[in-house]
């Protein structure tokens, strides 16, 4: 018999997580409609349990909370019991703030990312340290985790890695556009950028970025020509200024 995972919350992330999870855990979801929550678990392809805020029980319970942040203190006040692990993946939301609106006996913050509907989502958490090898070995399948040593290292890596895909997805736009407007069909154009990002990302696990630039771009070279004009679109301080912002966001 598979052991339960209970979400708080049937939002977008909380449906990669539980995709990643699905084939080891008993899904149980907490929601606010029957509806939504009937949904989800058409999306999942899994029977799920389904349950509604209003005296929720979680005592011993492990619990992975992914309601909005601005809903936390009402999904609180509705909950009763005692929570043994909660696992938050609350953007910018403080372990004081978590522990002020729900109840358990161990508190990790966790920031997966969308990639973990494929498994392949790089976690970062941090929080009580009793439950660095649980938060890991539950979080390891889905990706990979990251255990760090403050809320503002987890802060930062939240602008990197949980909003990364985003910042890529806009890459992976313009270079479609790019070639579109050199006169490849957009189909064509997709199929090509894909095959880029499939084969970079264990290329760049390997090798240091700038040894990598090096080795592919060549003097006077096609290369060496659309690197300057990234360089001459301010893109390296765009990259640098988006994790600024995005950082800033989680201090509010």
């Amino acid at each position: 018999m598979k052991d339960t995972i209970t979400f708080l919350g049937n939002g977008n992330m909380a449906l990669s997580i539980a995709q990643g999870l699905k084939e080891r855990f008993t899904i149980e979801v907490v929601g606010r409609d029957l509806k939504k929550l009937d949904k989800f678990e058409s999306n999942l392809g899994v029977t799920i349990q389904k349950e509604l805020y209003e005296d929720f029980d979680m005592s011993d319970k492990r619990v992975i909370l992914c309601v909005k942040p601005a809903n936390l203190q009402e999904v609180g006040l509705r909950l009763k019991g005692i929570a043994s692990e909660l696992y938050s993946v609350l953007a910018g939301t403080k372990l004081s703030a978590l522990k002020e609106n729900i109840t358990a006996k161990s508190i990790v913050r966790v920031m997966p990312n969308l990639c973990a509907s494929v498994g392949e989502s790089l976690t970062t958490m941090t929080g009580n340290i009793a439950l660095k090898k649980e938060a890991e070995e539950l979080f390891d399948s889905i990706g990979t985790t990251v255990w760090l040593h403050s809320e503002k290292e987890l802060d930062i890596a939240t602008a990197v890695a949980g909003s990364g895909p985003a910042y890529l997805a806009l890459i992976h736009e313009a270079f479609c556009d790019g070639a579109v407007k050199q006169g490849m069909k957009r189909t064509e154009a997709i199929q090509v950028t894909n095959g880029l990002f499939k084969g970079f990302g264990p290329l760049i696990q390997t090798i240091h970025p700038a040894l990598l630039k090096d080795g592919v771009m060549s003097p006077g070279g096609t290369t060496a020509a659309g690197y300057a004009a990234l360089e001459k679109g301010n893109v390296r301080n765009s990259c640098i200024q988006a994790i600024e912002d995005a950082y800033m966001v989680t201090q509010k």
